[in-house]
């Protein structure tokens, strides 16, 4: 039994502090240190959201993160590529009027490592972007998460960079500029995963039973936020 729980950050911050510290043991464990988005500045911002994974015995094993964008801060994609791309700010700003955000710092601890609490993170993350007003959501992602996150929704924008891919976080990764088209109806998800973001949209507090590649994990999913 795993619990998701969502929150604004600037609301948790223990909860935050936690999240960071996970994240960059999982990072360190890769040999990543120059992730754009591995620094605690993003958990005094009003514009970002987290959903975290807790285990039974109360532990906090995973979390992805979901910043939107507010005309101040950049975006983590923006940081990671825009002097590289600067092509990537005329998008999000194209975008801005009708809310747009990106899901980032996607991590799971090692001991759960391959269960399938990425996707289901995935999907949670897209999943509370309604709740702040969000449309349109972008990213990037490793080549080996990228027929994850083509599951939930995302297509390469291959308008940016050499058609989409970009070297990052260094020379031993190839990244990919993801988008989200229409986060409201989520139609370029894959069916299965579309009706689970959509029931998690109706119903952020619910209880059930996902089916994964390995397993069947029972989740007790708290994502309605308190937002002021």
């Amino acid at each position: 039994m795993f619990i998701f729980k969502a929150f604004r950050a600037i609301d948790e911050p223990e909860l935050c502090r936690e999240y960071a510290a996970g994240h960059v043991r999982v990072l360190k464990d890769y040999g990543i240190t120059n992730i754009t988005s591995n620094n605690e500045e993003w958990s005094s911002m009003e514009c970002v959201y987290c959903v975290v994974v807790i285990n039974r015995q109360g532990k906090m094993v995973g979390g992805i993160r979901m910043q939107k964008a507010d005309g101040i801060h950049q975006l983590p994609v923006e940081r990671a590529i825009g002097y590289r791309d600067p092509n990537i700010h005329t998008i999000v700003a194209s975008y801005l009027p009708e809310g747009v955000g990106e899901l980032c710092a996607l991590w799971n601890a090692k001991d759960v490592a391959g269960i399938g609490l990425s996707l289901l993170l995935s999907r949670a993350g897209i999943a509370i972007c309604s709740q702040v007003g969000i449309s349109t959501m972008v990213g990037i992602c490793a080549d080996y998460t990228l027929s994850m996150f083509r599951r939930v929704g995302f297509v390469v924008d291959e308008t940016l960079g050499d058609s989409g891919q970009f070297v990052y976080p260094n020379e031993n990764y190839i990244a990919r500029v993801l988008g989200i088209l229409n986060a409201k109806n989520l139609g370029t998800a894959n069916e299965e995963d579309r009706l689970r973001m959509l029931s998690l949209r109706e119903n952020p507090d619910q209880d059930f039973d996902e089916i994964t590649a390995k397993s069947t994990l029972h989740i007790e999913y708290h994502l309605k936020m308190k937002l002021r």
